[in-house]
């Protein structure tokens, strides 16, 4: 507790880094800000029951960072970039060029990368913008709007997402930590006090059990977050040594740390796109006036409806989605080259193809235990609704990942311009 006081203490002596953290909190302002201004033509009452039974637009809500459960200006948030950063990473296996300039060109080729997936950002704005306003249309949320209003309507929303990627990109540069990652964050964190209030009020003495029993609970899955999230698997490294003249190079040990987690929540949201996005679908085919049809439409819906077999598809999906990221983003051959081109070698294995079927085999036995624990994580809100039969106290998910992530990086952010300025 000392320690952190006085870490605090030094955080607000320092004037660069009382700036930055200034700049973060006038930032988050602004997106709250424009957050609660509604496109026209919304009728809230629909839209919060469309919200409360859609588990699938529940998750865009949570990229948007709060903002389409109030159809805002910048109700996709981050989400458009976010898919297509996931979209070119998975190009990058399918084209040589793009992993070339991801992964070997260094800096430079990571801000061209980036840059694209700012183009790709802008049609796929444009076309979630179109569909969101169609399907809410459909539902009465929205009314129906002349194709000059509606058009405008989606310019804007394309507009607010790309402000808001160009906000998080300001907050990175000027702040600390990721500025998407704290947008979804504070979208999070802003429908805190809506559910304690609804916890508040539902409150009776003889749910005093289940809500201590809940606060136990919630204390455990946060430490067993954190302690996953923040694991990892050193692999010793050694350096040959090189004499240059006088002098002598290398020589030294390292390790490489191999994260227990490393695909993050990505593995989540690819599985509930499969899970989610077919019930959609499924709603327009139950429509099709053919009863053979109607009745497949509805068989399938009754079926993911159901909870049990919902969160087991669920658990295994996330668990093989998580084995597909990590060997998108992890490339053993080219660590091993790497490592082989400084002169580094793993002790007992030889460099080059060994050493990468070695990391290969290693990543492999770690994975699976990052997979069960995302598996975990995933199901745990649909096991506490079942358990509990309360809807608010819904513990684990791609939220509290989210938000255990981004605020241990920000705390080693601080703690590193901290020690910069001790030094």
């Amino acid at each position: 507790m000392k320690n952190l006081l006085l870490k605090c203490t030094m955080v607000l002596k320092d004037g660069s880094l009382r700036k930055r953290i200034l700049f973060i909190v006038a930032a988050l302002a602004v997106f709250r800000l424009l957050a609660n201004i509604p496109i026209p033509g919304v009728d809230k009452v629909a839209l919060e029951q469309f919200f409360s039974s859609n588990q699938f637009l529940g998750l865009l809500n949570i990229f948007s960072g709060g903002g389409l459960s109030n159809l805002s200006i910048v109700m996709l948030g981050v989400g458009p970039y976010i898919t297509a950063s996931i979209i070119m990473q998975l190009l990058t296996m399918m084209f040589p060029k793009l992993k070339e300039m991801y992964h070997e060109e260094g800096d430079a080729g990571r801000k061209k990368f980036a840059q694209y997936s700012r183009i790709l950002m802008v049609p796929l704005a444009i076309i979630q913008g179109l569909s969101f306003i169609i399907i809410l249309q459909r539902q009465g949320i929205i009314v129906d709007l002349p194709l000059l209003s509606m058009i405008a309507n989606i310019a804007v929303i394309a507009a607010g997402s790309v402000f808001l990627t160009w906000l998080g990109e300001l907050m990175s540069e000027f702040g600390i930590g990721s500025g998407s990652s704290l947008i979804i964050f504070a979208g999070i964190v802003s429908r805190l006090p809506q559910t304690a209030s609804q916890l508040l009020f539902s409150f009776s003495s003889s749910d005093l059990p289940l809500y201590l029993g809940f606060l136990v609970a919630a204390c455990v899955v946060i430490a067993g977050v954190v302690a996953v999230t923040e694991a990892e698997r050193p692999v010793p490294i050694t350096y040959a040594k090189s004499v240059r003249g006088s002098k002598v190079f290398g020589g030294v040990s390292t390790y490489l740390p191999l994260r227990l987690n490393q695909a993050g929540v990505i593995p989540i949201i690819f599985a509930l796109s499969i899970l989610l996005f077919p019930q959609m679908i499924l709603q327009f085919l139950k429509n099709i006036d053919h009863a053979t049809i109607q009745a497949i439409a509805t068989f399938l819906t009754g079926l993911l409806a159901n909870q049990i077999f919902y969160a087991v598809t669920y658990f295994i999906l996330v668990v093989l989605f998580t084995y597909f990221y990590t060997a998108v983003t992890f490339d053993p051959d080219s660590i091993a080259e790497n490592l082989q081109k400084g002169g580094g070698f793993v002790p007992g294995v030889r460099p080059g193809y060994h050493t990468a079927e070695y990391l290969g085999t290693i990543v492999t036995r770690i994975t699976l235990v990052g997979a069960l624990f995302l598996g975990v994580i995933a199901v745990l809100p649909i096991v506490m609704q079942i358990l509990t039969g309360f809807q608010a106290l819904a513990l684990g998910g791609t939220a509290l990942l989210i938000v255990v992530s981004v605020v241990l990086d920000l705390i080693r952010k601080i703690e590193a311009q901290v020690s910069m300025r001790e030094y």
